[in-house]
């Protein structure tokens, strides 16, 4: 049996688990870039579908569409579109330039065309969450030391206005798209006694009641996701790092 030469180099194995620890140490301590990175991309990646087809690059945009209508329903009334004269467009607008048409399956497949601009690759209440996830992120980081984590009640304080919000469309939307009652949302008209404009009441656009809820109850959301989860994710880092430390310690090898 071969002996083991005192002082001779660390294998290929051992030099490639101190590779991998000194990563781990790097993402423990910069967790929150590495985390920023993935859910910018992961937020990001929808509005690059519009920008592709504003360039006529449509393979990558197209593949970006199918990708997240694994996680969204896509629905053009309740999305936002860039490179056209108005940012959200109405049921009717959609059935006009796409299909006269209540079929959810078919309404969604409908990205865009270059006179009213290409829709973003999901909703806009997926977008408010977790670009807010992104946000909130950064404005908990620095204040980490002196911001109390949130409890289990304060959470369920912000994701439930979501919950009830997302709930009530989808209850809505079984009467059929356009005609449920959060498209019309009468019982609000009638405990405000009509004093708001008839926009605000009806259907999805751009500063309707239904808009401004998805917004509202999304960044509530991300900021109860940040608020309650980050502080475990810094705890969870920093015990990774210390023990990764500590082991480096006890070898006599520097980081």
């Amino acid at each position: 049996m071969a002996e083991r030469v005192v002082g001779a180099p660390p294998s290929n194995s051992r030099l490639w688990a101190r590779r991998v620890s000194r990563w781990g140490y790097y993402f423990s301590r910069y967790w929150i870039l590495s985390f920023s990175v993935l859910i910018g991309l992961y937020v990001g990646l929808p509005f690059m579908a519009p920008v592709f087809m504003a360039m006529g690059l449509e393979f990558p945009a197209r593949a970006i569409y199918t990708i997240y209508s694994f996680l969204c329903h896509q629905l053009p009334q309740r999305s936002y579109f860039l490179f056209g004269p108005q940012f959200t467009y109405s049921l009717a607008d959609i059935q006009a330039a796409w299909q006269d048409t209540t079929s959810f399956g078919i309404l969604r497949q409908f990205i865009g065309n270059p006179s009213m601009g290409w829709k973003v690759a999901w909703s806009d209440r997926m977008v408010s969450m977790y670009t807010s996830i992104l946000i909130f992120s950064w404005i908990w980081y620095p204040l980490r030391r002196r911001l109390r984590g949130l409890s289990w009640q304060g959470l369920l304080i912000l994701i439930i206005p979501m919950a009830v919000d997302g709930f009530t469309h989808m209850f809505s939307d079984f009467a059929g798209l356009g005609q449920g009652f959060r498209d019309s949302n009468a019982w609000l008209a009638a405990l405000t006694n009509n004093s708001l404009p008839a926009t605000f009441y009806a259907g999805d656009a751009w500063g309707s009641f239904n808009s401004i809820m998805r917004l509202v109850t999304g960044i509530l959301f991300g900021a109860g996701v940040v608020w309650f989860g980050y502080p475990y994710l810094d705890e969870f880092f920093a015990d990774i790092k210390l023990k990764i430390q500590e082991k480096f310690q006890r070898a006599g090898i520097r980081l």
